[in-house]
């Protein structure tokens, strides 16, 4: 009943830019922190950066100052802008959102896109 659609991956050039987007829908009453991973070939996925509802963001090592993660609330839409790409930043990419369903539901429970390859050449 909750669904994470990503969009925006694809094929750049060393030192190019990407935009990502992943728009959260369904039974949704509130979204807490959301993120973005990645996983490259033969490696665990990793955190690459979050940011709580209340915009506070952070992020990887390897990636600040190149990243931005953003959000739009009333879309329920997480965003990452990815500039001066590397080829070491070729993987997988993920969003991650901390969704509550229901008023009624306390908890939130994590969701996740269905992630989109992300190629950097050199």
């Amino acid at each position: 009943q909750v669904q994470l659609v990503e969009s925006g991956g694809g094929l750049v050039q060393a030192g190019g830019s990407l935009r990502r987007s992943c728009a959260a829908s369904g039974s949704i009453f509130s979204i807490n922190t959301m993120g973005w991973y990645r996983q490259a070939p033969g490696k665990q996925r990793e955190l690459v950066a979050t940011i709580t509802r209340g915009s506070t963001t952070s992020y990887a090592d390897s990636v600040k100052g190149r990243f931005t993660i953003s959000r739009d609330n009333a879309k329920n839409t997480v965003y990452l802008q990815m500039n001066s790409l590397k080829p070491e930043d070729t993987a997988v990419y993920y969003c991650d959102g901390d969704i509550r369903q229901y008023s009624y539901i306390a908890n939130y429970r994590s969701y996740w896109g269905q992630g989109t390859q992300v190629t950097v050449s050199s």
